[in-house]
């Protein structure tokens, strides 16, 4: 099922504007889903179903938004992400871009980190991961 970029984004900014209710000229790559286009916690569980019907994929909320790391003591130290913590993220999530999130990596501010592109990156290492 040999998507293109183009095609992926596509399908994933229509699911964000029907999910968020966005313009589409407001949904680009670097658009952040929590900053720039207002997604709260509620709305990921609409947009995780638009994705994994749009794309016949199975999402597992943990791959998004991997909570366990960001409260665990062995990851966060005073509400920041460790270097520990950084490396764990990294590694379950590389498809995020983590340099800006990285340099002031306080938990409060990791629902701000998602971008669109992100999303379109995480959405393509899945289906380019079932064949």
């Amino acid at each position: 099922m040999g998507l293109s970029q183009d095609e992926i984004f596509e399908k994933v900014q229509e699911a964000l504007i029907d999910a968020l209710g966005a313009d589409d000229d407001e949904v680009n790559r670097g658009a952040t889903l929590v900053g720039d286009l207002g997604a709260e916690s509620i709305d990921f569980l609409d947009i995780v179903f638009k994705l994994e019907k749009s794309f016949d994929i199975n999402i597992n909320r943990e791959e998004l938004a991997p909570e366990d790391i960001l409260t665990n003591d062995d990851y966060v130290k005073d509400g920041v992400v460790t270097a520990n913590g950084m490396a764990e993220l990294k590694r379950r999530m590389p498809w995020a871009d983590m340099g800006e999130f990285e340099q002031n990596p306080r938990v409060q501010d990791f629902g701000n980190l998602l971008t669109v592109g992100d999303l379109c990156n995480y959405v393509g290492s899945k289906i380019g991961g079932e064949s």
